[in-house]
């Protein structure tokens, strides 16, 4: 058994943060120890790491609901469900990435078409072509 400080250690999280998932419904309260401490279980570590690693690779707090919904009662629920939830998160990440190679795109065509001198940036072309939305300018090009 665990106490909040030390399951906070073991899952490289805050304390406060497993009080917030504990507020969310996604890790149950610990049970009170006889000092009044909540003590938790190898099964709230376990399920701590769960919902830590499926922050990093960027679900929402209502996917990881629904994926732990789906590790708690493996019975009433299918592998189909939890691949939509992947490939839902997946297609988001691929649209992200789209984004972020158009915008790195336009950034090196802004870049690439300033000279970074000195002088006064009366005509700077990065400035121009931010003034006039892009459209069509060094942006485009």
């Amino acid at each position: 058994m665990y106490k909040i400080g030390e399951l906070a250690k073991l899952a490289d999280v805050t304390p406060d943060t497993i009080r917030y998932y504990e507020k969310q419904g996604m890790m149950s309260l610990g049970e009170r120890s006889e000092a009044g401490y909540r003590l938790y279980t190898e099964n709230c570590l376990q399920r701590l790491r769960f919902i830590r690693y499926a922050k990093t690779i960027g679900f929402t707090l209502e996917a990881i609901g629904e994926l732990l919904s789906i590790r708690i009662d493996p019975a009433h629920h299918t592998c189909q469900e939890s691949k939509s939830i992947v490939d839902s998160r997946l297609a988001e990440v691929e649209h992200k990435l789209t984004e972020l190679i158009r915008m790195r795109d336009s950034l090196q065509r802004l870049s690439a078409a300033c000279c970074g001198g000195e002088h006064s940036s009366r005509s700077c072309s990065i400035i121009e072509a931010l003034e006039n939305g892009a459209s069509g300018d060094i942006a485009k090009r």
